[in-house]
């Protein structure tokens, strides 16, 4: 009787990951789990030759272990026996000059030269045409400077593909913005620069159509290929980023996905130790070969003495794209000084009922509202007994953000998701062009009002609870607030309770009393995804002797949330004491 094979016993988490990095030692944490597999494929992606390296070597003469390690875990997951592969996601996070493109185009003619289905489909989805073209070259160039591979291989250009002659497989580059994704049968898929497509808000439903495939090719895969974005990751490359972060860490348990993550170890990062040039290797294990010292030295310092090129015009975009160090809330220099310590800050959970509950008095505060823009209201509520400030925040946007903003409108989707952003519906959004003036502020539009009727409702909950002050209980940017502060007079809010805060270095004691409270943990809030990437995009820039003043890192950039907070904070600053008691219980549902 014959004895059943028996399944390899992996994981594809690597807790030491940190240590591995710094040593320079194989981000894998297994063997390949087929070795024949693997070595079969490996042979085949070492003859490859590197058309746009001096002296044309292959990738056997002239690859970083990184590379042969990687190869070896795709394709020592597939089990020939029975035509199942283990492992069937992949991701690399890697800086940019490392050879991702030029990889990418090695492992896929490998999986088209190692296939052996007929008429099978393979594809390369890239988020623009250029891209796809960075992606094409190389594999077509690998092609013509084999004669071997030309007697078994066909290039079509003006397709961006090719063919197979024995099997009839093709290897397509396919552009995501051709919008020819629709309908893919590929089984086997690799994903070019993940975090530009962070950026468009169909992704998902992109890499369904590109990946559906798969489900009838069990020997297929996915792979992810990409550098840091210059922003902060969203949409589809931050949900990939985090659940591969949470294989790796061993928080997700997930054998079946792995991610070759080339960043920085926590300590590391938080002493900047990323800007020593001894350390750059970190995240590009191709130094010395693709990439060197020498050019991101002088990618930094052109940047900081104000001469950028090639889209690399702020010190954090060349961080994020030749050090792979993530854009966020540690990483801008001209951030909120509160901002490293918003995080320690959150609590599980803080709704407004809870924040009715809890607060012993309650102010609040308004901003933004042009038609592009957020309407963000905060709450500060100080808590009954310790004391704390409490804050609490949510926004609205009206449909025509999603379409002029349209870079940040998969981060919208996930603050709607998320309940801290009300998207307001335009009954038509093409015919707004008359009823914006200039930056985007509102003109007369008096139908336009769900978001001051969202507004308006939390405020009346607060001041029927009387936990607003008598007097200067709503703070309210002085430019384009009319139509909230008509609707506050309607609804019985007596004018000593609304207070006109000066804006700019004006607010330069609310801006630093807030960041020591934060500092000093006196600061609670709820954590949201809004607020987090509010505080994140403020940028705070020295005015006068000592003052402060906020603004946005980028132009798409919103902080009306966080603007709205620094006000309020300035009301609260102030001391003040409820209306009168209540029983917080009753108004609450």
């Amino acid at each position: 009787m014959l004895a059943l094979a028996t399944q390899p016993v992996w994981t594809t988490a690597c807790p030491d990951w940190e240590q591995r990095i710094v040593e320079r030692r194989s981000l894998v944490p297994f063997a390949p789990l087929f070795p024949d597999e693997a070595a079969a494929a490996l042979d085949v992606f070492k003859s490859l030759r590197m058309v746009d390296v001096a002296g044309q070597p292959t990738f056997g003469e002239a690859c970083e272990p990184f590379v042969f390690d990687l190869v070896e875990a795709i394709f020592g997951a597939y089990d020939a026996n029975s035509g199942n592969r283990l492992i069937e996601e992949f991701l690399l996070l890697i800086s940019k000059k490392n050879g991702k493109s030029t990889i990418a185009a090695g492992i896929m003619l490998t999986a088209l030269i190692r296939n052996w289905r007929h008429g099978a489909s393979l594809s390369i989805l890239a988020p623009t045409q250029k891209v796809a073209g960075n992606s094409f070259g190389p594999a077509a160039a690998m092609v013509r400077a084999d004669r071997k591979l030309l007697t078994i291989l066909q290039v079509i250009d003006n397709q961006k593909l090719i063919r197979h002659r024995k099997t009839g497989a093709e290897l397509q580059v396919i552009a995501a913005d051709s919008g020819t994704v629709g309908g893919s049968k590929a089984g086997f898929v690799l994903v070019d620069e993940l975090w530009l497509f962070g950026k468009k808000a169909n992704a998902e439903s992109m890499f369904e159509e590109a990946t559906g495939g798969l489900a009838s090719r069990p020997e297929g895969f996915v792979i992810y290929l990409t550098t840091h974005s210059d922003e902060p990751p969203r949409g589809i490359f931050k949900d990939k980023l985090d659940y591969f972060r949470g294989v790796r860490d061993g928080t997700i348990d997930d054998p079946r996905s792995f991610g070759m993550l080339y960043e920085w170890p926590e300590q590391m990062r938080e002493d900047e130790a990323y800007l020593d040039p001894a350390n750059f290797y970190v995240t590009n294990p191709n130094m010395g070969r693709s990439q060197s010292v020498a050019f991101i030295t002088r990618k930094l310092r052109q940047v900081k003495e104000g001469r950028g090129e090639d889209g690399d015009d702020s010190i954090q975009i060349v961080l994020a794209k030749y050090l792979n160090v993530e854009i966020g809330q540690r990483l801008a220099r001209d951030r909120w000084s509160g901002t490293p310590y918003w995080p320690q800050c959150a609590m599980p959970a803080l709704s407004l009922d809870d924040l009715i509950a809890r607060s012993e008095v309650i102010v609040g505060s308004v901003d933004g509202g042009g038609l592009d823009d957020l309407l963000g209201l905060c709450l500060i509520g100080r808590e009954k007994g310790s004391r704390r400030w409490l804050v609490w925040a949510h926004a609205w946007a009206w449909s025509i953000v999603w379409k002029r903003r349209q870079d940040i409108a998969s981060k919208l989707d996930e603050l709607v998701a998320e309940g801290s952003l009300t998207r307001c519906e335009m009954p038509d959004d093409d015919d707004l062009t008359s009823v914006l003036e200039g930056d985007g502020e509102v003109a007369e539009v008096t139908d336009l009002t769900e978001d001051v009727q969202g507004v308006v409702d939390v405020l009346v909950r607060i001041r029927d609870a009387g936990l607003f002050p008598p007097q200067e209980a709503v703070g309210l940017d002085p430019a384009g607030v009319a139509a909230i502060v008509d609707e506050l007079a309607r609804q019985g809010f007596d004018d000593n309770m609304l207070k006109a805060i000066p804006q700019g270095w004006r607010l330069s004691s609310a801006i630093k009393g807030l960041a020591r409270k934060c500092a000093a943990r006196t600061v609670r809030h709820g954590g949201t995804a809004l607020m987090t990437w509010c505080v994140g995009n403020v940028k705070q820039e020295a005015r006068g002797a000592s003052g402060v003043a906020i603004t946005k890192q980028s132009p798409s950039a919103k902080i009306d949330p966080a603007a709205a907070m620094f006000s309020a904070a300035m009301l609260m600053s102030l001391n003040p004491e409820a209306v009168g008691s209540f029983d917080a219980m009753a108004m609450i549902g």
